[in-house]
Order: structure tokens, then C-alpha cells, then sequence
């Protein structure tokens, strides 16, 4: 799209420079701004609102599953995050410690929660006694702190918002399922709402949670190629039951100490809509989440009764479950197409007198450039749900085709640098060792995205050391 049409004029090209064409992007339609400690941000209304949609599609799924909302101190003792020692290695270096209150000294430090693992399973152990308390099914929608080198927008922040789910269970069985259980409701909610598609398996052991068992991840594909890491699921076994002497009276007479799960996606999930379908335009947003579902825009709006029936479109269309607004203000039609268009809002509807007078509407869908229908005017509803559905799935398939085209699978060395080079994943063989994974990531700047569940190989051999391999997995740049 030629610059002389000025849809981005404030706005960097994304074939030639894409981390500053995001960075315009989150600024220019306010999602969010720089909050003013270094890597901190201010979620605007629309950006929030956004969060509030992911939010809400979540939690439904959450409690559909049996889990209960509840909240938890950000203040953790550190002597807490001590005690399961591969968790304090893991996260030492991004801990923010609370050491003063005033002038005076605290006699022990506390940590500004990275995570809960630490304070939820002190609570657990005075909650849970006997079997019968078990499966506990909690979830905690909160922020946490991760004092982070390099930061952008959403998606390295140091401070963040997101969900943690902290399950509890009777067996290793029940804890296993449960986590794969909420890596596929993640990776459902992606498909059907973000309309991204996801790589789900198994993280590798270096790449595994600090403390975890097994580590599984959703991972979408960027338009840059690059990865992001957009919900982890986190099978715990009894490292933090046992270090925390969570103990239960079984059915049997014996004390035991159950089996746990913890699992979380954030507010990463918005920088994920931003690169998975934003355009040369900007936003594109997925009309499950979008903040503002249609917009209208009255066209010469002076004339008597054009704001009349927008006024009349837009409270039938509320009254349907539409996230609707009407753009009363003295800005031309055109600044208003380009700014809802900039901010990815899926269809927008144009209402004037020739429209009034033939007893049509004028709608436009973001998804492919402005593309117009007319509907008709005393009776929209199903046809702006029906156009809202067909956007959605226009985006999945979009995104799914961009992905499948940008992986390739890869025997060697140089084929795995040329593919993540050229911004794709690679996918092959790997023989598990640690000092082969290493290998990539210094010489490709590359790590390993996850391993599906599906091991049909695709070679048998070692892409890095040509020894005999036991794995299949992806690789790829990530964020």
C-alpha cells in the first residue's frame, strides 16, 4: 500500500522496519504509554479494554472447569521463595525486594511476587488436612514484577498483568491431565477468539519452567517469523508440595503430599493480536475481543435525520450484544475511516441520506481493506453478527496459512539457520542434549520453541550433532 494514501502516514512501514512499526502501532491508538519507572506501562482505556475482553472469554473457561477465582498478597516473605531452590535460581536475577518501610529497616526482605507459587502453597498447607479437601482449583487474576533488561509494550514488561492457576491433586494422573487440560483450553481460546493458531507441546528441560516437572506452551507465529511464547502449563509434580510440607491424610491412614499444577497467559496476549494480524493500516483486531465491535460514521451528518438513524442503528445493534459507538464528532468521514481503520476496528458502517433514502447501510470490514456490502437498514443484527463471524474466521485462516508457509523442516545446520534466518520456524530432529540446543542458540541466535505432541519424525538423526535422535521440535526466534 503506497504511502500517498496516507493510512500510515504516522505510522513505520511493517515490511521495512516491524519493531517500530509496533511500537507505533501501541502508541498511536492509545493502547498503552510509558509509565515513568524504566520498563513500566500505562494500559490506556482502549488497551485495557481489550484486556478486559481476553479476561472475561477466559474466565468463563476457567470456572467451566471448575475453578474458583481468588486473590493473594504481592508481598512474599523471601525466606518463601528459598525454599524450593531451582525456583529461587530461576528467578533471582528479575526479583524486585521490598528492604525499608520509611526509615526502618525490615527484619526479613520481602519479595514483590514474580510469581505465587511460593505464597499459594503456604496457604494450601494450612488449608489442605484430608483427602476430601482435595482437588483444589484456584485461579488468580493479578500483576506481577519481573525486573527485565530489555523491555517493550506488552510484551516484556516489568510489571504485567495476567491469570495463574494453582491446582492441587490427589494423584500424578489427575495433576498430568489437568495440565494439559488448561494448555487446551488456552490453546481453544486462541483459535476461537484470537484467531491464532498455536504450536502446542512439550518446553525442553532447559527451556521448562524453574521448579516445574514438564513445562507445555502455546507458541504463535509472528509476522515477522519470530516466536512468541503466549501461555505456559506447568505440570509441578511434588517439588513445592514437599518443600512447603503441603501434606494430606489419605483414604488409607498415610499422610501424603499431593501432586500440582500451576498455569498462566498475561497481558502478552494483546501484543500477540498486534503481530499476529496488524497491517500496513495498523490494528486488526478480532472482533471476539475488539473493544469497539462497529463503528458508524454518520455521512453528512448536518442534514436532518442522519443522526437521528444512526443514533436508532446503534441501539438496535447494543441491544443485539454489539460492542457498538457512533463518531459524533466534526472530524471529516475520511480522518474517522482512517482512524478506525489505525485502530483495527472489524466494521465499520456508513449511514447518509442516499443511504437513508434507498433504506440500506454501507459496511466496510477491516479484514480486507475496506471491503463494502450493504445490509439492510431496519433489520442489521444478523447480518453484521453473521459479517463478525465470517471476519473471525477469515483472520484464523489468514494467520494459519502465514504460519504453515513460514515453517520448514530442516536436516541440517545451515538449512536451520537459513529457515530462522529468513523468518521461519525450523522444524526437525534432536537428540535432547542440552549442548546441542546451545549450539543453535549461539550460532542462530535461536531456541527451541516446543515439541509436539505429534512425534511423527521427519528424519532420524540429530539436526546439530547428527547422532540419533528422540525428539521432534520446533525452533525459532522468539520475543
Amino acid at each position: 500500500m503506497a504511502k500517498a494514501n496516507e493510512f500510515v502516514k504516522e505510522i513505520a512501514d511493517i515490511r521495512e522496519d516491524f519493531p517500530q512499526w509496533y511500537t507505533d502501532v501501541v502508541l498511536k491508538t492509545q493502547l498503552v504509554d510509558y509509565g515513568p519507572v524504566k520498563g513500566t506501562m500505562v494500559i490506556r482505556p482502549y488497551g485495557y479494554a481489550l484486556w478486559e475482553n481476553i479476561q472475561r472469554e477466559l474466565d468463563a473457561r476457567f470456572k467451566a472447569t471448575g475453578h474458583e477465582n481468588a486473590y493473594f498478597p504481592m508481598l512474599i516473605p523471601y525466606s518463601f521463595l528459598t525454599k524450593e531452590a531451582e525456583h529461587v535460581e530461576g528467578f533471582a536475577p528479575e526479583v524486585a525486594l521490598v528492604t525499608h518501610v520509611g526509615n526502618n529497616e525490615l527484619p526479613e526482605k520481602l519479595v514483590v511476587r514474580p510469581t505465587s507459587e511460593t505464597i499459594i502453597c503456604e496457604m494450601y498447607a494450612k488449608w489442605v488436612q484430608s483427602y476430601r479437601d482435595l482437588p483444589v482449583l484456584m485461579n488468580q487474576w493479578a500483576n506481577v514484577v519481573r525486573w527485565e533488561k530489555t523491555t517493550r509494550p506488552f510484551l516484556r514488561t516489568s510489571e504485567f498483568l495476567w491469570q495463574e492457576g494453582h491446582t492441587l491433586h490427589a494423584t500424578q494422573q489427575e495433576a498430568e491431565e489437568e495440565t494439559l487440560r488448561m494448555l487446551n483450553v488456552y490453546e481453544e481460546f486462541s483459535r476461537n477468539v484470537l484467531a491464532i493458531p498455536m504450536f502446542t507441546g512439550k518446553k525442553s528441560e532447559k527451556e521448562k519452567f524453574a521448579g516445574a516437572a514438564a513445562t507445555y506452551s502455546i507458541e504463535a507465529m509472528m509476522l515477522d517469523g519470530k516466536s512468541l511464547q503466549s501461555g505456559t502449563s506447568h505440570y509441578l509434580g511434588q517439588n513445592f508440595s514437599s518443600a512447603f510440607n503441603i501434606r494430606y491424610l489419605d483414604k488409607d491412614g498415610t499422610h501424603k503430599n499431593p501432586f500440582q499444577t500451576s498455569w498462566g497467559v498475561s497481558t502478552r496476549l494483546i501484543g500477540a493480536v498486534i503481530m499476529a494480524h496488524g497491517d500496513e493500516r495498523g490494528l486488526k483486531l478480532p472482533p471476539y475481543v475488539a473493544p469497539v465491535q462497529a463503528v458508524i460514521i454518520p455521512i453528512a451528518a448536518h442534514k436532518a435525520g442522519v443522526l437521528e438513524k444512526a443514533r436508532e442503528l446503534q441501539e438496535t445493534l447494543k441491544k443485539a450484544g454489539i460492542r457498538v459507538k457512533t463518531d459524533e464528532s466534526d472530524n471529516s468521514p475520511g480522518w474517522k475511516f482512517n482512524e478506525y481503520e489505525m485502530k483495527g476496528v472489524p466494521v465499520r458502517i456508513e449511514i447518509g441520506p442516499r443511504d437513508i433514502e434507498n433504506g440500506v447501510i454501507t459496511v466496510a470490514r477491516r479484514d480486507r481493506a475496506g471491503e463494502k456490502v450493504t445490509l439492510p437498514l431496519l433489520d442489521p443484527v444478523q447480518g453484521i453478527q453473521t459479517l463478525l463471524q465470517d471476519i473471525h474466521n477469515n483472520m484464523y485462516a489468514d494467520a494459519l496459512a502465514f504460519r504453515d508457509s513460514h515453517v520448514k523442516t530442516v536436516h541440517t545446520m545451515e538449512e536451520l539457520g537459513n529457515a530462522v534466518n529468513s523468518q521461519n520456524f525450523a522444524l526437525s530432529m534432536w537428540c535432547g542434549d542440552r549442548a546441542c540446543e546451545d549450539k543453535i542458540k549461539d550460532a542462530f541466535q535461536a531456541s527451541s520453541r516446543n515439541m509436539p505432541f505429534d512425534q511423527s519424525p521427519v528424519g532420524d538423526k540429530c539436526v546439530c550433532c547428527g547422532k540419533k535422535a528422540k525428539h521432534k521440535i520446533y525452533w525459532g526466534k522468539a520475543y
